[in-house]
């Protein structure tokens, strides 16, 4: 398992939010497009670079899943236990981030 963090970029956190809220739960990638409302093109380079990192697993419908429905299959995504815990870390990191950037600017401003 790597140990590099991703880039927490905000397409990246929401994508980690919408993940974390429920850790055990399998999730497409469209679905994740429409929870996060983030393109597709944005959202499937962050699974890949999850997945490559090991904070994520993914596996394929089967297709007596999808083919019935008559749709492509879908690729299901859910966070790893190691990389739950991660993701809760790096949340908090980039929170703790934005509050400390939000209070620069508050203190710049009140000198102006």
């Amino acid at each position: 398992m790597s140990r590099k963090m991703p880039r927490m970029t905000l397409p990246t956190q929401l994508v980690l939010g919408e993940l974390i809220a429920d850790p055990a739960r399998r999730i497409h990638g469209f679905e994740l497009c429409a929870a996060t409302g983030q393109p597709s093109g944005t959202v499937y380079p962050i699974l890949a670079r999850l997945e490559g990192l090991g904070w994520l697993e993914s596996e394929w419908e089967e297709p007596d899943v999808h083919v019935p429905a008559g749709r492509p299959r879908r690729r299901y995504y859910r966070l790893t236990e190691d990389g739950a815990a991660r993701a809760r870390i790096a949340l908090r990191a980039a929170e703790a981030s934005r509050l400390k950037a939000a209070a620069r600017l508050r203190t710049a401003g009140a000198r102006s």
